[in-house]
């Protein structure tokens, strides 16, 4: 079964075109384990008015990108987007899961 996951995290001011072009050379090795792990669909939008980053993705399996986080490769991504994002003391992004209020398919 397919789970939809959304999430909220924080982009510091300035740093809009840093991100869009870190996540255009997304690692190859990191796009293999989402994979792997179920993650699909996998879709992240910016409210510039806030600086606010929000994500979707779906999952099959019920392990999301936010549960990789003991994954080596994951925690280097999360060092090398460390400057550009709002983080907590390990690195990982200050992630906010949304509540699903509406579907439709």
């Amino acid at each position: 079964m397919t789970q939809r996951l959304a999430f909220k995290m924080f982009l510091k001011p300035g740093c809009k075109e840093e991100y869009k072009k870190r996540h255009a050379a997304l690692w190859p090795e990191l796009r293999k384990l989402l994979k792997d792990s179920g993650v699909g669909n996998y879709s992240i939008f910016l409210d510039e008015e806030t600086n606010i980053l929000f994500a979707y993705q779906e999952v099959c399996g019920g392990t999301g990108s936010q549960d990789l986080g003991n994954m080596e490769i994951n925690q280097k991504w999360w060092d090398f987007m460390a400057d550009i994002m709002e983080v907590n003391p390990d690195n990982s992004p200050i992630s906010i899961p949304l509540e699903d209020m509406f579907y439709m398919e």
